[in-house]
């Protein structure tokens, strides 16, 4: 029995695209592209560490980009980002599929991992939306507008263009405490961020790092919220449809200032 080799990356779209070139340069037959995060508890497996290079992993994506459209190509960084256990094995499959057809724009959903593709890139892409339609931001001392998220999925590279665009005038941050990285636009450009202490910042901490007029403003809107809501035309029901409760600690308006 030919033992399985797992292919360790370091979490990065670059480093996975790495670990596809590998497997067709060696020719490995039964690969698993795993996380260097995850733990691996298989037995009578090889293991080999990859080494992200950027023209190993642009020639992997240009070689895919020839074959597919661009909608197939967003889909699967949606997928990539969704960061399910497991998923890297699905993309590989369907980049092993993808390369091995001929030219043709027609997409085979009776393929198992291209319908699987298909349903978790429009998750992930609700999850997109939802962050773009319920961030709320909160201006610091520092003239900063800062906000908090913990999405389900890794959609910070995907809301990037919608904040730049839709806030291009002032300095923002937004920070996923579930993934311990955020974005910080400077009116220029847009960076990844690291935050060295997070732990440390309470709600009070918080609140002393607010501009002196953002709580006023705060308790402003969340005061307007509450008068024009019309009690009787209230539809709770309907309200959790389009703002699920796990949103509502992003929103102003559902939080007490």
């Amino acid at each position: 029995m030919n033992p399985q080799t797992v292919l360790i990356y370091d979490g990065t779209f670059d480093g996975f695209l790495c670990s596809v070139f590998i497997i067709y340069e060696q020719k490995i037959m039964s690969p698993v592209i795993r996380k260097e995060s995850q733990t691996n508890n298989q037995l009578f497996t090889i293991t080999e560490k990859v080494i992200t290079e950027e023209l190993k992993a642009q020639r992997v994506w240009h070689g895919f980009r020839k074959k597919t459209t661009r909608n197939e190509q967003r889909d699967f960084f949606k997928v990539f980002l969704s960061e399910i256990k497991g998923v890297e094995n699905t993309l590989l499959s369907y980049m092993q599929t993808i390369f091995k057809k001929k030219l043709n724009k027609n997409i085979d959903f009776s393929n198992k991992d291209i319908l699987k593709i298909s349903q978790v890139a429009r998750m992930v892409g609700r999850e997109k939306h939802r962050m773009e339609a319920f961030v709320r931001f909160q201006l610091t001392k520092d003239q900063i507008y800062f906000s908090n998220i913990a999405p389900d999925f890794n959609v910070l590279p995907l809301i990037i263009h919608h904040f730049k665009d839709r806030y291009a005038d002032q300095k923002w941050i937004i920070y996923d405490t579930r993934r311990k990285y955020g974005i910080y636009y400077d009116l220029q450009t847009v960076e990844v961020i690291t935050f060295e202490n997070l732990k440390g910042i309470t709600a009070t901490t918080r609140k002393n790092a607010y501009a002196d007029d953002e709580v006023s403003f705060q308790k402003l809107w969340n005061t307007y919220f509450k008068n024009v809501t019309i009690k009787s035309r209230k539809n709770t029901k309907l309200h959790l449809q389009h703002i699920p409760k796990r949103y509502w600690r992003y929103l102003t308006e559902k939080n007490n200032i």
